[in-house]
């Protein structure tokens, strides 16, 4: 099914991907897309950010030179992923709050319902049947969020955000091709092939960052590739083809709340973070062992994505979410044991 229109536009998406990055690498300080290192950044130097913008411009310009029908076939989707593209970009140039980010992603969601992209069932679970009715735009707007802000939170180190999403883009791509669905080929390579050209220049020591514009666009493309997808898999699946992201976001969220902490409040006990302290500040080693962990993961999800008792693949991934909490947490007490007890000694006393 790869012809050569689409491996055409491939190329293109490249070249214009390494064009356009460069050009911001040079160009970031005058456009104001710079990330200055604070308290929670792994990196020292003030360095290019916003280099999604590059990837996104690629993408769009090959969809309008080869006049691409399956955009204009879904439109109204594009321009929902292209809201939040937009929303990404405000954010690398000036930091946007996220309750702006928030109504952005319900409005795009309102998008992808009007095309005809909605999470309106959730199949099958414990012999129940789960029909969203009514729920089904709220539930649409939670998942989709949460698979944003996940992949967003996981741009933390040089290459993980990238390595990550060209894995977990593989997956829905091999889905497409096995069902032959143009959609899920063409937006799956598209970024896939736009990420590519961008960790020549983001792996360690990063020339640019992702940012926003990149992290938060790619998060949105894999929940509306998952709702595509739906005619073909189990809904639960997703837990396992994105499984890093959500794993840890839903990890940091749960230890937050037991510290007496906000589950929104920023630290640097993130996977990466604490992984990259067990490498002994090896980022390479670090995105490396993440980065395969996923894949690790998305292949269990794509062997796993029509097996029909999906109760099992909710256990099975709670089981995987305990054992990780469990092991992170070890790693955390085995690093700061004294910062942690403090912490913690402070949390209890102010209750």
């Amino acid at each position: 099914m790869i012809d050569t229109l689409l491996i055409g536009k491939m190329v293109i998406i490249f070249g214009v991907s390494l064009f356009l990055i460069k050009l911001l690498i040079r160009y970031a300080p005058i456009l104001g897309l710079v990330d200055i290192p604070n308290h929670r950044s792994v990196h020292q130097n003030v360095t290019p950010r916003g280099a999604g913008i590059a990837m996104i411009l690629a993408i769009i310009l090959s969809d309008v030179l080869f006049w691409n029908e399956i955009v204009f076939t879904h439109l109204i989707s594009f321009i929902a992923i292209f809201f939040i593209f937009a929303v990404g970009v405000l954010d690398d140039h000036r930091d946007t709050t996220p309750k702006t980010k928030f109504v952005v992603i319900i409005v795009a969601v309102l998008l992808l319902y009007a095309d005809g992209l909605c999470i309106d069932s959730l199949g099958v679970i414990f012999g129940i049947e789960f029909d969203l009715g009514w729920f089904a735009i709220p539930y649409t707007i939670f998942a989709i969020a949460g698979l944003t802000n996940a992949m967003n939170l996981a741009d933390g180190l040089d290459g993980l955000a990238a390595g990550m999403g060209i894995v977990i883009l593989s997956a829905f791509a091999l889905i497409g091709f096995e069902h032959h669905d143009l959609f899920l080929i063409y937006l799956s390579l598209s970024f896939i092939t736009a990420m590519s050209a961008f960790l020549l220049f983001n792996w360690n020591p990063a020339k640019i960052f992702m940012g926003d514009s990149g992290s938060l666009t790619v998060g949105f493309v894999i929940g509306v590739l998952w709702i595509k997808a739906l005619p073909y898999i189990q809904p639960t699946v997703i837990l396992f083809l994105a499984a890093i992201p959500v794993m840890d976001t839903l990890i940091v969220m749960i230890r937050r709340k037991r510290n007496g902490k906000s589950m929104f409040s920023p630290d640097k006990l993130h996977m990466h973070h604490i992984l990259l302290h067990f490498f002994n500040g090896n980022v390479k080693k670090t995105v490396l062992f993440i980065v395969l962990l996923q894949l690790f993961y998305s292949i269990l999800g794509y062997e796993l994505s029509t097996y029909p008792h999906q109760r099992y693949i909710i256990i099975f991934f709670l089981l995987n979410l305990a054992m990780l909490y469990i092991l992170l947490n070890a790693m955390i007490n085995k690093q700061h044991p004294f910062a942690l007890r403090k912490r913690l000694k402070k949390n209890k006393s102010s209750k």
